[in-house]
């Protein structure tokens, strides 16, 4: 049976499954979080930067998927040498000059710019899942606390 063209990729198949587990056991090591949770975290956290290299939005990272992209850039030989890859050109972390206040737009955003790419969403780590109910998540993984 043939993969139908609509099935959605997963940002972990975006690199070598050795990678992936070095990542993956970094963010393990760095967040104090499990394995399972570490290997959702690489794989959104490599979906957005796929996508997010095609777009010129202000699209951002939830504060739950950010630590993949530090655990990947903290890689810098690795990091550099995908995105040369993968994109032609590096994919640099500009952080917002202060703390942001998410209203939810930004996240609703990225993860339908993530969507339309063709990855899995992880709704959970974005703040987007069905069962969160504002004011205790406004659509950025942790809430709008912050936290």
């Amino acid at each position: 049976m043939t993969a139908l063209a609509t099935e959605l990729a997963r940002g972990r198949g975006l690199v070598e499954p050795e990678l992936f587990d070095r990542l993956v056991r970094f963010v393990v090591q760095e967040e104090k979080v499990t394995r399972e949770r570490a290997e959702r975290v690489m794989d959104q956290a490599l979906a957005f930067l796929h996508m997010s290299a095609h777009h010129n939005e202000g699209l951002s990272p939830s504060q739950s998927v950010d630590p993949g992209w530090h655990a990947f850039m903290l890689h810098t030989r690795e990091y550099a040498a995908w995105c040369q890859e993968q994109f032609g050109r590096f994919i640099h972390h500009n952080p917002f000059p202060a703390p942001q206040l998410f209203d939810g737009a930004q996240m609703r955003a990225t993860v339908a710019a993530i969507e339309e790419a063709g990855f899995v969403v992880d709704h959970e780590l974005w703040g987007t899942a069905a069962e969160c109910n504002p004011p205790a998540c406004c659509g950025d993984g942790g809430g709008c606390s912050g936290k």
